[in-house]
């Protein structure tokens, strides 16, 4: 069962990485393959139990991926430091965007959960 979810994952993937070797080579590839397996599960309108069994047991590695952007900002703190105030504006305008796309988005799905609980 593992190893069908991990299957699933790879093969997401493996397709962004095409998407964005043949039509967009600005996207990264496993952005571009995340965006075809949410696209995928919303129009499935679920999570299978073998891509939820992976997905679980890929979390509990997830702070190993952490340490490498750790270890990162230790070695080039200087040029964080020096570009202090363009990453601070960066992180904020980037933070209002999603603010704003997450508030539009949860509006359209609270009406369309009241549209379908209307109808009989």
């Amino acid at each position: 069962m593992l190893l069908r979810g991990l299957t699933w994952l790879v093969l997401f993937q493996l397709l962004g990485t095409a998407l964005n070797h043949l039509l967009l080579p600005f996207l990264p590839g496993p952005i571009l393959g995340l965006l075809l397996l949410l696209c995928f599960l919303m129009v499935r309108g679920e999570v299978g139990e073998p891509l939820n069994l992976a997905a679980g047991s890929l979390l509990r590695y997830l702070p190993l991926l952490l340490v490498p952007p750790a270890v990162g900002v230790m070695v080039y703190a200087r040029d964080i430091a020096d570009d202090f105030w363009a990453i601070v504006g960066a992180l904020l305008i980037s933070c209002l965007l999603t603010l704003v796309f997450v508030g539009v988005l949860m509006q359209k799905l609270i009406h369309r959960q009241a549209r379908r609980e209307e109808q009989p």
